[in-house]
């Protein structure tokens, strides 16, 4: 059976300290070049309101190609001699909440099976995008997946604020959806309107990255139901998140 290339982008998270679990998120894979990136928020790797200091991710990926039960998992450290080897950024309002972890090609099993995001699958016309379009949020929520073949779930979202502009001068945009925690992470995309997949037979639009619920704190938590509103970072920030660096 054909797996959806889509639901090959994405990773189930988990976070270490010393060998030992302890927290789930989501991710997906990006190519820029010949090089690939584990995606996912900042705060996964580094929380510091929380004292949430992981020291690696542990990711399982798909091998043996027509054998989708079979997967892998593959250690990825967050430090090497004391520095971090995730990147982060920050912009005019603050921190973004959103990090790139190289993948060293020799991680990588020969048989592994996997698709990722690229430049190409970034929205060339954000006007072309509007308030209530209806979007996918891929992700493993409270770390729930297909256990058998390893998969993540989609939620339907919709597009809940100005798309392209920027939320209360924030770097990202609002989503309508059913969110959990474990879903911090997940690629938030639209199917392109010409259904075309480019090399990785990707036909979607990668708009964002998920981050995390947005409430208010004047809400009577007896009386007011959560919003369900969510942060989304604009993907352009990939861009300079994996771009080359000096020697």
């Amino acid at each position: 059976m054909q797996i959806e290339s889509l639901l090959l982008t994405t990773v189930r998270v988990q976070t270490l300290q010393g060998g030992w679990y302890l927290t789930n998120a989501s991710g997906f894979l990006f190519q820029r070049g010949s090089r690939l990136f584990l995606i996912t928020c900042r705060h996964v790797v580094c929380d510091p309101p929380s004292e949430h200091h992981p020291d690696s991710l542990a990711i399982e990926l798909h091998v043996g190609g027509e054998h989708l039960s079979q997967s892998v998992r593959l250690a990825i450290p967050l430090f090497e001699n004391g520095l971090s080897l995730w990147r982060t950024c920050a912009d005019a309002a603050g921190d973004v909440d959103v990090a790139a972890i190289e993948i060293p090609p020799q991680l990588l099993p020969r048989d592994v099976v996997y698709r990722a995001f690229s430049p190409e699958h970034l929205p060339p016309r954000l006007e072309s995008i509007e308030a209530g379009q209806s979007i996918l949020v891929v992700g493993y929520p409270l770390g729930f997946q297909d256990t058998l073949h390893h998969l993540p779930v989609v939620r339907q979202a919709a597009i809940a604020s100005s798309f392209g502009l920027r939320f209360q001068g924030q770097g990202y945009f609002l989503t309508d959806a059913r969110t959990h925690r474990g879903t911090s992470g997940a690629p938030v995309v639209l199917r392109r309107p010409d259904d075309r997949g480019g090399g990785a037979g990707l036909p979607w639009l990668l708009l964002g990255v998920h981050s995390a619920r947005l409430d208010v704190g004047t809400r009577d938590l007896v009386l007011d139901e959560a919003l369900g509103l969510n942060c989304a970072w604009y993907s352009d920030v990939l861009m300079a998140l994996t771009a080359d660096r000096p020697a």
